[in-house]
């Protein structure tokens, strides 16, 4: 009989990390082994179940990133690009597997999980939904059937709260594009439009980012020609799916050979 998977969660006491706390607790297969939050916060030795809102799961809020890590099969992160980046140093060290869903990562910090993902398991994904990671295979397929006739936009809304822009999800869509149509995102990303902007750049792939109100996460891909336009929108209602989904890529990452995956390979999209 195999033993449940041991996952620990970065960030409890936030809102992702306390969805991410409910939903270990409630799969079958797995259980909290750790939760921890940044040295000084006020919910440092209360129980993680009891903030999530469960109950007490005998699983107390620490500081120790270290200990975190040694003694789980798989850690969860939704926090910050800083503290991801430290969690796959420490991931790499001790072969536990990261399912990073932190966006906003930098180049470097991007470098430092596939540094990580040589001695270990990395699931690096800016959404982890099912609904998302079949809007970027879509997105992937259809842009690279439609040629330079066909525009491409990227629309998103989340939150006030929000910190990053354009989103993660967005920039991800933005590079199942780019892919799709084997340019570099790079080189034809255009993100800000102000004043007397001339006409659009052809094969460019533009971005719109609003903000406003209690917005989970609202994502359209726009394929815009002459006569006609396809849009592809995906609403994320509840920050549960993107939980429900690190919860899968942890318990797929068990026995899995180190590398850096996506959720398309999670999901069974790609190999």
């Amino acid at each position: 009989m195999v033993d449940d998977m041991k996952i620990g969660i970065v960030g409890a006491a936030g809102r992702m990390g306390q969805m991410c706390v409910r939903q270990v607790s409630e799969w079958r297969g797995c259980s909290v082994s750790g939760a921890t939050e940044v040295t000084g916060h006020e919910a440092l030795g209360r129980d993680a179940g009891e903030l999530a809102g469960i109950g007490n799961i005998g699983v107390p809020l620490k500081s120790d990133s270290e200990e975190l890590v040694v003694r789980a099969d798989a850690v969860i992160d939704f926090t910050s690009p800083a503290v991801t980046e430290s969690h796959a140093h420490l991931c790499m060290r001790a072969g536990t597997a990261l399912i990073a869903g932190t966006t906003g990562l930098s180049d470097d910090h991007e470098a430092a999980l596939l540094e990580a993902s040589a001695k270990t398991v990395i699931v690096r994904a800016p959404n982890m939904s099912v609904g998302v990671t079949l809007l970027l295979a879509l997105t992937e397929r259809v842009a690279g059937m439609l040629d330079d006739e066909f525009d491409i936009e990227i629309v998103e809304m989340h939150h006030r709260h929000k910190v990053d822009a354009p989103s993660g999800t967005a920039l991800g869509l933005g590079e199942a594009a780019a892919a799709g149509r084997a340019v570099r995102l790079s080189d034809v990303k255009k993100t800000k439009r102000d004043g007397h902007t001339g006409p659009r750049t052809p094969g460019e792939i533009g971005f719109a980012t609003l903000r406003g109100g209690d917005v989970v996460g609202d994502h359209t891909v726009v394929f815009s020609g002459a006569g006609e336009r396809i849009e592809f929108t995906h609403k994320a209602a509840s920050r549960v799916i993107f939980a429900a989904g690190a919860v899968r890529a942890a318990l797929w990452s068990r026995g899995k050979s180190p590398g850096l995956y996506s959720m398309k390979a999670v999901l069974g999209f790609e190999d």
